[in-house]
């Protein structure tokens, strides 16, 4: 997701761009610990890919999680978005369809929460859907014939929206539960963005989170595709490369394991100072086929 500065609206970030730095020296890049794990500069969750025996396109994911009630601090402002969705974290994605929430922060420290949807690279949209903290929420989207279907509840309030659209341009090559560190735009397009601060989100629960590939349906862990832990980590460094100001902490948010069967994890938030020693440029991204 991205947050326009010239429009105000809320908009998708392709994880591709982000990890490739968009034009911004000062996006972090990606580097892989693991075969399963990968670390972002925005992303924290885990996303399925088709394995190599069976490389047929996702049509289908969906996830329930709680809104969570967002730690606000005064004088900063601070943003976070959950979501589900198909699509955009190949290096090359031109597309990504999501839906979800934000939990923001303005610098009066008044927390905000809202409801959207976003099939990249077209406008997003905001919902009527109103949205609280503790809410229990359940969202899928799903494809058939460049079809999609963008699908959010809130089971607390029994209040919904559903809506089908033609895409022209689609991704299907992946399936994703994140929690986000949106972006801002200064332009039109998305080569002049920066990550914004992440709220202090606590943790979000995700639970029956499944995907649908070639009419199968399975949880994270499901043989059948492959799957990659993201840890978000966000520098204290700013734009120029040197050390933000004065107490300025390291953010992470880190996915728990995903409990097998039932596709169950959660993604924590915390903060902790930086590392001592000189800031260092980010490394080059690592993953071949994608960049975690």
């Amino acid at each position: 997701m991205q947050i326009s500065k010239l429009t105000g609206a809320v908009r998708a970030c392709l994880l591709g761009c982000a990890l490739l730095g968009c034009a911004q020296p000062a996006y972090a890049a990606a580097r892989a610990e693991a075969a399963s794990t990968a670390l972002s500069s925005n992303w924290a969750g885990y996303v399925a890919q088709p394995s190599a025996a069976a490389a047929v396109p996702f049509t289908g994911v969906s996830g329930t999680w709680t809104v969570p009630s967002v730690t606000c601090v005064s004088a900063r402002a601070s943003y976070s978005a959950a979501w589900v969705g198909l699509g955009g974290y190949r290096e090359a994605a031109g597309s990504l369809e999501q839906v979800g929430v934000d939990a923001d922060c303005s610098r009066g420290a008044r927390a905000s929460y809202a409801s959207w949807y976003e099939l990249l690279p077209a406008a997003p949209v905001a919902l009527a859907l109103e949205i609280h903290p503790g809410d229990l929420l359940s969202a899928s989207v799903t494809e058939r014939a460049h079809r999609v279907t963008l699908r959010l509840r809130d089971l607390t309030s029994s209040e919904r929206f559903s809506t089908t659209r033609r895409v022209r341009r689609i991704d299907l090559s992946s399936a994703e539960w994140i929690v986000e560190a949106p972006s801002e735009c200064t332009g039109s397009g998305s080569g002049r963005c920066s990550t914004l601060a992440l709220s202090d989100f606590g943790s979000v629960a995700f639970a029956s989170a499944s995907a649908t590939a070639h009419g199968h349906t399975g949880a994270i862990s499901d043989p059948v595709w492959s799957t990659t832990a993201l840890e978000l980590r966000q520098s204290p460094l700013s734009r120029a490369g040197v050390r933000a100001r004065a107490g300025a902490q390291q953010v992470f948010a880190t996915p728990t394991e995903s409990a097998p069967g039932n596709g169950s994890f959660a993604v924590g938030w915390r903060a902790e100072a930086p590392p001592l020693g000189e800031p260092r440029a980010p490394a080059p991204p690592a993953l071949s086929s994608a960049n975690g």
